[in-house]
């Protein structure tokens, strides 16, 4: 019998804890993000007051049949991403707590095909149950689109080379449909690597993040947490690539300060709409533990008061 895949939380305490912001028992509403495979829903859970509630998303089947097993009234979980974070009522949530990225679980399970570490199907869909795979788009975009991909969502510097190989196994073979078979296609077209780096990584990144729309929900998610989440509510960012920790810092210093329009310079400025609390890495000890914490990056922030 296999055993299930496994999942270590990065960052759970400190996230809990900032999410929370010390309350003892908090009685709001709080919101998961990515449940995954639950390890800050349940974290959040056992420290929430009796009136409390958690509110989970996640576009994984897999994560939904996995919060089947809690059995707590205070929880609920939706099957969406957290782009529909904003369909909750104005000022209604106490915190959000955004865990980006993609879980060991969906890495180490080679039907998912997200890694090159096994051959599996080229799907690489957070929701396998709508949408395009990877591999069914590849197999009718052109050189360009796919070097753009490669180019902006994984900041490969051979992105042009890597979408011609591509192109060409596809015109010379047929579709392709395999991990193993784009992993040899990119180590191909690919002539330099950083040690230790696998030549295909930032290709893999770059189709993971396109065919999830991951960028743009987060970005859709960002702008809706300032509209659901209450003054002094908490907003807690775990990012994983320099993408997802850029777009999150630029909001919250975009939203840490008065905004003035040049156009009317005589207007009232639109006022400050978060205060920056901070920025937290993983620890040296929990890295040794779990070297996918490595590269994480958490970026905390408070609602300020909505003027009247």
């Amino acid at each position: 019998m296999n055993q299930p895949l496994q999942h270590t939380t990065v960052l759970a305490s400190e996230a809990v804890d900032a999410l929370l912001g010390g309350a003892a028992a908090p009685v709001g509403t709080f919101v998961d993000g990515t449940f995954g495979r639950g390890g800050h829903a349940r974290l959040i859970l056992q420290r929430l007051g009796a009136q409390g509630r958690l509110v989970a998303f996640d576009k994984d089947p897999e994560a939904i049949h996995e919060a089947a097993r809690i059995h707590d009234a205070r929880f609920s979980i939706q099957h969406q991403g957290f782009s529909h974070l904003g369909e909750l009522p104005a000022a209604s949530v106490a915190g959000v707590l955004l865990d980006l990225g993609i879980s060991s679980p969906q890495i180490d399970d080679p039907a998912r095909g997200f890694s090159f570490r096994f051959d599996g199907p080229l799907d690489m869909r957070m929701d396998t149950t709508r949408g395009q795979s990877v591999a069914e788009w590849l197999a009718g975009a052109e050189a360009a689109q796919i070097a753009e991909v490669i180019r902006d969502y994984g900041e490969e510097r051979f992105a042009g080379p890597i979408a011609k190989a591509i192109v060409a196994r596809r015109t010379q073979g047929g579709p392709i449909v395999g991990t193993a078979e784009l992993a040899d296609i990119v180590a191909g077209a690919v002539k330099t690597r950083e040690p230790g780096q696998n030549p295909a990584t930032r290709t893999f990144q770059a189709f993971r993040i396109f065919i999830n729309a991951e960028l743009e929900e987060l970005q859709q998610a960002l702008e809706a947490s300032l509209t659901v989440l209450a003054p002094g509510g908490r907003l807690v960012v775990i990012s994983f690539h320099s993408l997802e920790d850029r777009i999150v810092k630029q909001f919250i210093a975009r939203h840490s300060k008065e905004m003035f329009d040049r156009r009317a310079p005589f207007a009232a400025p639109t006022p400050m709409r978060l205060k920056a609390l901070g920025r937290v890495k993983p620890s040296a000890a929990e890295v040794v533990a779990n070297p996918r914490a490595r590269s994480a990056v958490m970026r905390v922030a408070e609602r300020t008061e909505v003027p009247a």
